[in-house]
């Protein structure tokens, strides 16, 4: 199994940054790709971005030009860098993971693993 743990939400005003991490960890884990997901009441969750162990990115559009995700491929870490934020970016963002782990009779376990989530709130 993989457990993610998710840092650096808060309350911040309009315009300011936040940054926010993920650190996955697991027995002999190998992380694939790692993306950020949000959820803001009363609406469906979203993807934000994801990155590959490779680096490639994809976000959605409502960030583009804000959001930058970045990676520690040697950390199993992901960040998510957050500028000129909004009300309307409020949300709970929870961190996403495809790892390989393996148990202890050395069974490799391939799944997809989410964090608790992290709220961020942007106050006008």
């Amino acid at each position: 199994q993989v457990q993610l743990v998710e840092s650096g939400g808060g309350e911040v005003q309009t315009g300011r940054s936040l940054r926010i991490s993920c650190v996955a960890s697991g027995r002999r884990t190998s992380v694939n790709t790692m993306g950020w997901h949000r959820q803001a009441p009363g609406r469906e969750r979203e993807l934000v971005e994801a990155i590959t162990s490779g680096g490639s990115a994809n976000y959605a559009d409502s960030v583009k030009g804000r959001f930058t995700i970045s990676r520690d491929n040697a950390k199993n870490t992901v960040y998510l860098q957050m500028n000129s934020l909004k009300p309307e970016d409020t949300a709970v963002y929870y961190c996403e993971a495809d790892a390989l782990s393996y148990s202890y009779d050395d069974s490799p376990i391939a799944g997809r693993y989410w964090g608790q989530g992290t709220q961020v709130t942007v106050s006008s």
